[in-house]
């Protein structure tokens, strides 16, 4: 290509229109090319790591992404006020907004990521379908069309045969998505996908798919530039998801040979080619078990999961972006691209996953992270984890010569991971690693909800107990500060009471002559002795076993990292005994987490059964719909749509029925 044919797009400062660990890993490629980097921020992130990290950083609203992460003009209006030249979207919010690249363009700021016409034409699934079958790429069969009335939804969706996917036509991540088993549950799961795609992404519009059953989810990278290059830098396999959201991620997928790779990949190709596509994008696809593979979106931005790629190929695909995004060629021949061992990614998200995955926020205690893999956060130890964003706060990956080798590390360093304060999926991923079917290479879209029971159900052991008990006891205020070695004489048993998750124990501990300590709980009597004890750490002994487990103690909560597994622990002794009901079986539905009302689905007077809908709360991008517990007469409504509650909060009061005498 001659020097008169490059189109230079030069800039040397970039605002990142993103948050947390997303701001922080487009930063650290932008430094490493020398280009000053600006943030930007909401009200809940003004002391947020990526904001102390930049150059120059820039208040863009209020803590709700309306108000600043999805706020295009005042996003624009910063770049104009720091002097930017180039805005990098990041991943989610705005990321796929052809209107955002479009008024980057107008504003004459480069807009790292593919053009408004490219976003436009595969942001909207049901023409990104459309194009893609002319490109002769193979799609799911399914309805595209322009009406949404509810009769013709619900028509087109017998036509397709139960079960049926809703998607939205927007955005991606999970959101406005909803797999329906019957037709009895279309009309619901309807309104939800429309409400939660209108509430993400400013669009409620959403077509249906045949639900293929039991498919691997596997996706190319893509990249293009602006003279008609394209290459594909090889397939990722996302198949472990909850509600439709990755959570494991892992390159080569172990179920696409190197004939199928070239065979997706030479797809993948032409499809950028045919958009003529600028940047780093995605095209997804489901890979049945015969091995045809179906095209599902594009998306047309840089992937959470883009860090195992980077892992096998050696490039820097940020980088890659800056650099077409200035108008160089893409220099990268296919055949120059090699794949080097595996890694698997897994997503740290603020979640209950023993609870249906339920999102959570709070003040994280604690944040400690372990070497000898990658990791991606924006967490130090008492920061607040807000309500208003999603629940991913870090990304661990691990590269290694084998998939066994990656697999290894990833779990090693998931049971050194320190994430005390706000309850975490970290011994979910743990036990998803450990699972024989992931590890065994066998994991499809299925693969959660058909071994959930495995992967969630953790009881607490004897030996968990014990320890807690101990950790109360020698970390308590008032306590003699321990001594190793012998003791004149033994200590009088100190009683106490405390709770493990949704369950109250009982115990006794004191301290023996030996040394060792005596502790019984619910019958059980053990015997533990204390080699080593600090603030934060403890090496102890209980029949010849000897182990080393991190701790933090905060007021009457303690936070107890044991063979992988967080115990949150809260010191029952001088506490009243709780007379609520989280589970609304007193007639009191309570907020489960903290978020914002979107809907109240009933009104006083109206009577509801056991499990009937009553209220629906967004938080962190996911809509979560409280039920009743009892039977009833609905009495009171104390919330209202918009509102924003805190978890436990009463939001609508129902009167038993009265049984006939």
């Amino acid at each position: 290509m001659s020097g008169e044919a490059v189109r230079r797009t030069p800039f040397f400062k970039v605002l990142v229109a993103n948050r947390g660990e997303i701001a922080r890993r487009i930063t650290r490629s932008a430094r490493r090319l020398g280009l000053g980097v600006v943030a930007v921020y909401s009200d809940a992130d003004r002391d947020s790591l990526h904001v102390r990290e930049a150059d120059v950083a820039v208040r863009i609203g209020g803590a709700r992404p309306t108000e600043s992460y999805l706020n295009i003009e005042a996003i624009i209006a910063a770049a104009k006020a720091s002097g930017a030249g180039a805005v990098h979207p990041g991943y989610g919010f705005l990321a796929e907004n052809a209107d955002f690249a479009q008024a980057c363009r107008d504003a004459g700021l480069v807009f790292i990521g593919p053009s408004p016409e490219a976003i436009r034409a595969m942001g909207h699934k049901a023409g990104a379908k459309e194009i893609m079958k002319k490109a002769g790429v193979p799609c799911v069969p399914g309805y595209q069309g322009a009406d949404q009335g509810d009769a013709t939804m619900l028509a087109e969706a017998r036509k397709i045969g139960f079960p049926v996917m809703i998607k939205a036509v927007a955005g991606g991540g999970g959101r406005g998505m909803r797999l329906v088993a019957s037709e009895a549950d279309f009309a619901d799961a309807l309104r939800s996908a429309r409400s939660e795609a209108k509430a993400a992404f400013g669009d409620g519009t959403v077509i249906l798919e045949r639900a293929i059953q039991n498919p691997r989810h596997v996706e190319i990278q893509v990249l293009g530039d602006r003279y008609g290059h394209a290459v594909h830098l090889g397939e990722r396999d996302c198949s472990v998801q909850r509600r439709h959201q990755k959570l494991i991620e892992e390159a080569p997928s172990p179920a696409v040979s190197a004939e199928l790779r070239a065979k997706m990949g030479a797809v993948a190709v032409n499809a950028a080619k045919s958009i003529g596509y600028e940047g780093a994008g995605t095209l997804e696809f489901l890979l049945d078990e015969s091995g045809a593979f179906y095209f599902m979106e594009m998306n047309t931005r840089l992937q959470v999961e883009h860090p195992v790629t980077e892992a096998i190929t050696g490039l820097d695909l940020v980088e890659w972006q800056f650099r077409i995004a200035r108008g160089e060629q893409l220099v990268l021949r296919q055949e120059d691209i090699g794949f080097s061992g595996h890694a698997i990614e897994v997503r740290l998200c603020a979640e209950d996953a023993d609870h249906d995955f339920m999102p959570q926020s709070g003040t994280m205690a604690r944040w400690q992270m372990p070497s000898g893999v990658r990791i991606e956060h924006a967490l130090e130890s008492g920061m607040d984890i807000p309500p208003f964003y999603d629940s991913m706060i870090a990304k661990v990956i691990s590269h290694g010569a084998t998939r066994e080798e990656a697999r290894g590390k990833l779990i090693c360093a998931l049971e050194q991971m320190v994430a005390f304060g706000v309850t975490t999926n970290q011994s979910f991923l743990i036990a998803a690693l450990r699972h024989p079917a992931f590890a065994q290479g066998k994991a499809t879209t299925a693969f959660i909800d058909g071994h959930r029971e495995a992967l969630t159900t953790q009881k607490t052991s004897a030996a968990d107990v014990a320890l807690a008990a101990l950790l109360l006891h020698v970390s308590h205020p008032d306590a003699t500060p321990w001594r190793g070695g012998r003791s004149l004489a033994a200590t009088f048993p100190m009683p106490m009471r405390f709770a493990i998750g949704d369950h109250t124990h009982e115990a006794e501990v004191c301290r023996e002559r030996d040394g060792f300590y005596a502790v019984e709980t619910n019958g059980n009597r053990v015997s533990l002795e204390i080699d080593a004890l600090d603030r934060e750490a403890i090496r102890f002994r209980a029949d010849g076993l000897m182990e080393a487990v991190r701790f933090w103690r905060d007021g009457d909560r303690l936070h107890v990292l044991h063979r992988g597994v967080v115990l949150a622990v809260r010191d029952l002794t001088l506490a009243a005994p709780e007379s609520t009901t989280a589970s609304g079986g007193d007639g009191k539905v309570r907020a489960a987490l903290n978020g914002r009302v979107v809907a109240v689905l009933v009104k006083p007077g109206d009577r509801v059964e056991v499990g009937a809908p009553v209220m629906t709360l967004e938080a962190m991008k996911m809509e979560h719909v409280h039920r009743a517990g009892i039977a009833g007469t609905v009495i009171a409504i104390d919330v209202a749509e918009g509102e924003q509650v805190t978890a436990g909060k009463i939001v609508v009061e129902i009167a038993a029925e009265t049984q006939p005498i």
